[in-house]
């Protein structure tokens, strides 16, 4: 037992300035004689003590009180789970102290939306002009207003007269310009260490209303499965098609989705005409598409239709002057961004 004690001691020593605290944990409560002293040590009783101790560096006291604590924290979440299991809520861990703040409309009713919020609301200017149209003067100006006219081709024939799914279709490859563009810009702006004068967010904005538009056609249409088939083939093709268009010839790219915006204006004036005359049902507007256009509660499908084309005929404005920028020589942050406009 002498023997375990020097060596315990020389130790302590070795170990440096925390021998004192090393030394101080064991506490003896009678003498052991070998046997018992080495059945302890291998059954883990004394030695996993010791192992623990010398490999932690925080006091005893601290460990147990951090196990409490933990114990005591995995308690109230299990009970908080099971009181909220019986609730029609989604649970949703609220380690991080993330909650979204309560969100009413003004009525004082509850937002119902996450995808969007009241403030990114608007009411629709339907008054902008829809028959609008750029000219082809250029060389590019042509080769764009060819290249939409040849991707009409194989919509009419797929989709002949049936706009609700057309729409679908062309909303999932209309939201995809904005996107490309805005997230170009931010890069460019990154690298270059340079303002864009607005038009990321302008461009992202257009993304954005694109999408909602998409989201409002699909609670409308309930796409089958071989329509959402295609509708991940095109914008794989369209995706990359246009990302490499717009690295290679910003104001091409621009032009191109002022024309595309235009033809949606005629598909959109198309699905009107077919609901005045009672060819296609004009149902009730879905509750999303009132709450972001800010419509009346009575809405029908014809408002919705109307809306929409309205802000595609702001998209065309906004993609034609960006690409007037371009064919003047300057660069689009050096002409004020149109922030808003829907």
């Amino acid at each position: 037992m002498n023997r375990i004690a020097v060596r315990s001691v020389v130790g302590g020593l070795l170990g440096g300035r925390n021998c004192n605290r090393y030394i101080s944990t064991a506490v003896a409560v009678r003498p052991l004689d070998g046997p018992e002293f080495l059945n302890r040590w291998n059954g883990d009783v004394l030695g996993g003590f010791y192992w623990r101790r010398m490999m932690s560096t925080v006091p005893q006291s601290a460990e147990t009180a951090s196990l409490g604590e933990k114990e005591q924290k995995e308690s109230q979440s299990s009970v908080s789970d099971d009181a909220k299991k019986g609730s029609d809520s989604v649970v949703v861990s609220n380690y991080w102290g993330i909650q979204r703040p309560k969100i009413t409309r003004e009525d004082g009713s509850e937002w119902p939306w996450n995808c969007f919020m009241p403030w990114e609301t608007y009411k629709s200017d339907l008054s902008i002009d829809l028959s609008k149209h750029h000219v082809p003067k250029t060389f590019l100006d042509r080769v764009a207003y060819r290249t939409v006219k040849l991707l009409r081709i194989p919509t009419d024939v797929f989709f002949q007269r049936r706009y609700g799914c057309r729409a679908m279709m062309l909303e999932t490859v209309a939201a995809v310009p904005g996107m490309v563009g805005g997230m170009l810009l931010h890069l460019r702006s990154l690298r270059k260490f340079q303002q864009s004068g607005g038009w990321i967010k302008a461009l992202l904005e257009e993304a954005e209303n694109e999408r909602m538009h998409l989201m409002t056609m699909v609670e409308l249409v309930k796409p089958v499965w071989y329509e959402r088939l295609l509708v991940l083939a095109v914008q794989g093709v369209f995706f990359n098609a246009f990302f490499v268009l717009y690295v290679l010839s910003p104001k091409l790219a621009h032009r191109v989705v002022g024309y595309l915006e235009e033809e949606a204006i005629h598909s959109y004036t198309e699905y009107l005409k077919d609901i005045d005359s009672g060819k296609i049902e004009n149902v009730p507007a879905p509750a999303i598409a009132i709450d972001y256009w800010r419509l009346p509660k009575d809405s029908t499908l014809k408002d919705v239709i109307t809306v929409i084309r309205a802000d595609e005929a702001h998209h065309r404005d906004v993609n034609h002057f960006a690409s007037d920028i371009h064919f003047q020589g300057k660069e689009l942050r050096e002409a004020p961004a149109p922030l808003g406009y829907h």
